[in-house]
């Protein structure tokens, strides 16, 4: 699959294992897709502010990463999850909802460490971070998205129109911003 991948969709996936490196985070998700497309500027036609975006994205987390679909079930139970998420920082500190999993180490790697023979991904901090479901079905939609359209190659315009056709957070901020399947399409395609 990825020898169909133009080199800004190549680019976007390696952005993406760098975004989630960079925050910490445990897996490369379908916000680190989306935050390595709005740093390639590969949004930039559709108008959008990628400060926005991104402090939408952040606002999510925050929530603990819960799509509007959530919050609203939670309010038709009477939750009120702003509430719970300013208790939950006013015990634990901001963004406590969205900190990512520690890092364990293997026994390996602390052997290894204690042996002095790090490995190179551990110097650098250049582990390997493995994509979450949700970003492999991205990548798979990516894929399935060109064949219907009869492309001969996987790009951005792919990834994003996959992003806007997965449920959940990351399509609902796309949405917030005017970003769609179809406006993407129109606008992109052309």
């Amino acid at each position: 699959m990825f020898e169909r991948f133009t080199r800004d969709a190549r680019s976007t996936v390696t952005g993406a294992v760098t975004e989630a490196r960079q925050a910490g985070a445990p897996t490369v998700t379908e916000e680190h897709l989306l935050l390595s497309l709005l740093a390639l500027g590969a949004l930039d036609p559709l108008g959008v502010d990628r400060a926005a975006v991104t402090a939408d994205l952040t606002a999510a987390r925050r929530r603990g990463g819960m799509s509007r679909a959530d919050e609203e079930a939670l309010a038709g139970l009477g939750i009120d999850l702003t509430e719970i998420v300013s208790r939950v920082e006013e015990s634990h500190g901001e963004g406590a909802l969205a900190a990512p999993a520690p890092r364990r180490r293997t026994l390996g790697s602390s052997i290894r460490s204690a042996l002095g023979r790090e490995d190179a991904d551990d110097r650098t901090g250049g582990r390997h971070i493995p994509f979450a479901e949700g970003s492999k079905k991205v990548l798979e939609q990516s894929l399935r998205i060109a064949l219907g359209r009869k492309d001969n190659h996987i790009g951005t315009l792919h990834l994003l129109l996959a992003l806007t056709s997965r449920p959940g957070t990351v399509s609902e901020v796309l949405s917030d911003h005017g970003v769609t399947y179809g406006t993407a399409e129109t606008t992109l395609a052309a």
